[in-house]
């Protein structure tokens, strides 16, 4: 159990602190990190701050889909913006090309390695994956049409509130899965209740 927990709070201050290099970069981010950014573009509070507080915004919309949050959800809620805030505070933003190329990679790939250890713990998903596993079981919508619907919405919106949409974006979105896929069977718990080797891609 310790193993577990320390595995769940490591990996949720990594994701943070991973999502924050994409943000330091300045080359796009991925589309909840979008809507948070532009989000602290109009109201002046935190990115970090925001995204807790989207994350909570969003577990509230788990109660008519008749989710149930568990530890892990919470964690999440609590560390990961505030993780985010923090790195945010200390790591450099450079504007040399090459440099912001490999803090998004090194940010790409830390998000990854975070997921890996805070899935793995299988303490619960974050309040975004509750939310399209929610829409699904309560409407019967595919995965992948929950996913498109609700990320496509939030990255619109955050785009249109100042959030950095670019090729970091792309970069995300096409890099995170694959590289999740990797990182799950290193971290995942062992034993007859270890979840499958076939990786959700996180949201949060």
């Amino acid at each position: 159990m310790s193993s577990r927990i320390t595995r769940l709070l490591v990996g949720l201050v990594l994701y943070g602190f991973g999502c924050a290099l994409t943000v330091a970069a300045g080359l796009g981010v991925d589309p909840w990190t979008v809507f948070a950014q532009g989000l602290s573009r109009v109201t002046g509070v935190g990115i970090g701050w925001i995204t807790n507080i989207v994350g909570l915004g969003v577990l509230l919309l788990w109660i008519p889909l008749r989710q149930k949050p568990g530890v892990g959800t919470i964690a999440n809620i609590l560390l990961v913006g505030t993780s985010l805030q923090l790195a945010l505070g200390v790591l450099p933003h450079p504007d040399v090309f090459w440099l912001q190329a490999l803090m998004l990679v090194g940010g790409v790939v830390l998000v990854a390695v975070a997921s890996g250890l805070y899935i793995g713990a299988r303490f619960g998903p974050g309040p975004r994956d509750g939310l399209m596993t929610g829409l699904h079981g309560r409407f019967g919508w595919p995965i992948w049409a929950c996913r498109l619907t609700v990320e496509g919405s939030v990255l619109v919106l955050g785009w249109l509130l100042g959030g950095t949409v670019g090729v970091g974006t792309v970069v995300f979105a096409l890099g995170i899965g694959p590289l999740v896929h990797l990182a799950m069977p290193l971290f995942a718990t062992r034993g007859p209740e270890a979840p499958s080797r076939r990786a959700p891609q996180p949201v949060r």
